[in-house]
């Protein structure tokens, strides 16, 4: 069978999509564009999907909105794209979100990248500017416990990503991504 003929079969296919789920700094864009250029699919980054909707950088719309406000629109969002075979780099407070989170299920596999706080408090302040969704005088250890239940609840699969290279990481989520992701891999 030829490529052609491949991808016309696949057109009406609903091909899963990874989705990457975890806290600021857990290298969800890094490892997602890996992972993506390995897989050969597109790698979309929600956040910037929020910033091309809204013309602003993401930590001027986190800005402008309350905690719970942003939530609500970064679930809006997320429950819009209407995507497939692609690698999709999620904001950190879209668990927060019932809808989006049963959404990305239904699209795929979640994978959680599990980072330690003391490593991501590091890399956080390598980047102060990027967007962090949090009530006031609300700390990174605060949101961290608030939201490693909810990344473990809905993840299929947790990568640990510490002390490891990110093609490590990509390689790991390769060789444990569920079958049925898996079935999809070579198109």
């Amino acid at each position: 069978m030829s490529e052609k003929d491949v991808i016309i079969q696949s057109i009406n296919k609903s091909i899963p999509c990874i989705s990457l789920i975890g806290m600021p700094g857990a290298g969800k864009t890094t490892i997602g564009k890996r992972l993506a250029n390995r897989l050969r699919w597109p790698y979309i980054d929600s956040d910037h999907v929020i910033e091309a909707c809204y013309g602003h950088r993401l930590q001027d719309v986190v800005d402008a909105t309350d905690k719970q406000g942003f939530i609500e629109l970064e679930a809006r969002i997320v429950q819009s794209l209407r995507i497939r075979r692609c690698v999709l780099g999620t904001g950190g407070s879209v668990v927060y979100s019932d809808e989006a989170m049963t959404y990305l299920s239904a699209c795929g596999c979640i994978v959680y990248l599990d980072v330690p706080l003391e490593t991501l408090a590091d890399r956080i302040a390598a980047n102060p500017d990027r967007g962090i969704a949090c009530a006031p005088g609300q700390t990174l250890a605060d949101l961290y416990a608030e939201r490693v239940a909810l990344y473990h609840k809905w993840a299929e699969i947790c990568c640990p990503n510490n002390n490891v290279s990110p093609d490590d990481c990509v390689s790991w989520i390769c060789d444990h991504l569920p079958e049925r992701i898996g079935n999809y891999l070579s198109l």
